[in-house]
């Protein structure tokens, strides 16, 4: 790439990043630290790249230390490392000042880390976005070492989406004051989900249906050369309608293989860890179980509840299930798990030692007594301080055999959560 074309990319880039308006986010980014964003396509990294030069500006450092590069510009052809060290030289032509890196979606380019790695140990500070969990990969790990710190940006939460819409629940009174409103709003976000370009898009359901496809054919079949594309296909499909089981690898090998590709445990595994690098799905593990059972035997989650709706016939409790592992992802990271030995409890929480079931609704006596008695026999095997049903719309509180149950809806427990 021309050192010229370099150039004119840096100003304008600036000059963009800049003057670019944003959404503020609640994630505290601490300035004395290097950063990799990473999440789902279209969650937002970019935004909080931005919203950290913002900050940085706000603070009293000048535009001209801000060098802001997009890597996906559909101006640049491939580059090379020796490309990133061209950025660089191009900068310290243009400007007297020390660079702050804001690189975006910098894995395009090969061997991208060892540049990075090189700028942190001299002392620059770096920010950097990309689109999958690659980047965390050992290999990577171990050349980025202890320089940076790696922030997950997950889709918004309901707060955030409220926020979107204009309304503030910084005062919790606002809850009761605005039910009617916050309620309809759920009712989007719950069968949509929180991409944050979503609350502009009126055929909502297109736009995700595009968006998956760059994920599938771009994240997933490209960026790992897959050539059973099919079989693919079908184990996606095959996650999305048993979001709530437990589903071990040689169950999801045999579904399919019998829809007429055959393929192999060790490729059904293989593919789990496509789509988990691509944000596409996390695992949550059975607390109780042996680490073989642990790792063999997970329930598998989508990351945005409207990209799992896609797939869904029926899917009301497949989707409130989904949402509340959202949640709980979002708030305790790789803490959550469910509970199964004998009985089933949806998650627990270890840290805080709170057991949660979900349950679209709890009319039905023997579905009441069935989601009862399963925390009621959990909390004598597992220490438990807090015992939770989240419905879809039912509130109550039960008091059996000296313990508590909070029963709430998902849309209240989302915003006091």
């Amino acid at each position: 790439m021309e050192k010229e074309t370099v150039k004119l990319l840096i100003a304008e880039y600036q000059k963009i990043a800049v003057e670019v308006s944003f959404r503020k986010r609640p994630y505290m980014i601490e300035d004395n630290l290097n950063y990799v964003f990473v999440g789902l396509r279209r969650v937002g990294k970019s935004y909080l790249m931005f919203q950290q030069i913002g900050n940085l500006l706000d603070s009293g450092h000048m535009k001209e230390e801000i060098l802001y590069f997009n890597f996906e510009d559909d101006r640049i052809a491939s580059l090379s490392t020796e490309d990133l060290d061209r950025i660089k030289v191009c900068y310290e032509e243009m400007f007297d000042c020390k660079p702050i890196f804001f690189l975006d979606e910098i894995q395009t380019v090969d061997r991208w880390e060892k540049f990075v790695r090189r700028l942190a140990d001299t002392g620059y500070r770096v920010y950097v976005t990309g689109s999958n969990a690659k980047m965390l990969s050992s290999e990577i790990a171990t050349t980025l070492g202890g320089r940076f710190v790696v922030q997950n940006v997950y889709p918004y939460s309901f707060l955030e989406y409220l926020a979107s819409l204009g309304i503030d629940l910084s005062n919790k009174n606002t809850i009761y004051r605005s039910r009617a409103e916050i309620v309809k709003a759920y009712e989007i976000y719950f069968h949509f989900g929180g991409l944050p370009e979503l609350t502009q898009v009126t055929d909502k359901r297109a736009w995700l249906s595009s968006l998956y496809q760059k994920i599938f054919f771009g994240d997933l079949i490209t960026r790992y050369q897959v050539r059973n594309d099919f079989a693919l296909r079908v184990l996606i499909r095959k996650l999305a309608e048993s979001v709530k089981q437990p589903t071990s690898f040689n169950r999801l090998a045999n579904v399919v293989s019998s829809s007429g590709k055959k393929i192999s445990t060790d490729t059904v595994i293989d593919y789990l860890g496509y789509l988990k690098e691509s944000w596409l799905i996390f695992p949550v593990e059975n607390i109780c179980a042996k680490l073989a059972e642990k790792e063999a035997n997970k329930k598998y989650y989508f990351t945005d509840n409207g990209i799992l709706n896609l797939f869904l016939v029926d899917p009301l409790s497949s989707l409130l299930e989904n949402q509340v592992a959202i949640q709980l992802r979002r708030l305790y990271g790789d803490d959550i798990y469910f509970y199964h030995q004998g009985i089933e409890v949806d998650f627990y929480v270890l840290k805080e030692q709170m057991a949660v079931q979900v349950c679209y609704s709890m009319q039905d006596m023997e579905t009441r007594k069935r989601e009862i008695n399963a925390l009621l026999k959990m909390s004598k095997r597992i220490d438990v301080k807090r015992w939770m049903i989240i419905t879809k719309d039912e509130e109550d509180t039960i008091s059996e055999q000296g313990i508590y149950i909070e029963v709430v809806p998902a849309w209240k427990w989302l915003c006091l959560s």
